[in-house]
């Protein structure tokens, strides 16, 4: 699989993403309501409506990775539709994929990237 970097951001999309979408889908909402590079080198995370479903979009230099984890039971923790996207970094993408309900979640003031 790809190597997440500290240098590498992490970009959530807001509300709900049709999950039909692959490729060519994925890569203009990348740009349309994140409003970022497709070719970038970043992450691109999007959820379904019943936040059951995942698809993560990477550009690793070569060619696009889709990657989709289905829940089977449960939901993911998943910012509403506020703005176009917000930003996570990679212990938050890895604790939501993990099951981690964000939310209540708040970081020490002693806590360093």
């Amino acid at each position: 699989m790809f190597g997440i970097s500290a240098a590498t951001k992490v970009f959530v999309a807001c509300g709900a993403t049709d999950m039909r979408k692959s490729y060519n889908g994925l890569y203009g909402l990348v740009g349309q309501k994140i409003r970022q590079d497709p070719l970038s080198g970043h992450v691109f995370v999007f959820c379904n409506r019943d936040r059951n479903r995942i698809k993560v979009f990477y550009w690793d230099g070569s060619g696009f990775w889709v990657c989709a984890k289905r829940l089977e039971k449960g939901r993911f923790s998943w910012p509403e539709e506020s703005a176009g996207a917000v930003g996570w970094d990679r212990e938050m993408l890895t604790m939501v994929l993990g099951g981690m309900q964000m939310e209540p979640v708040e970081r020490k003031p002693w806590y360093r990237r």
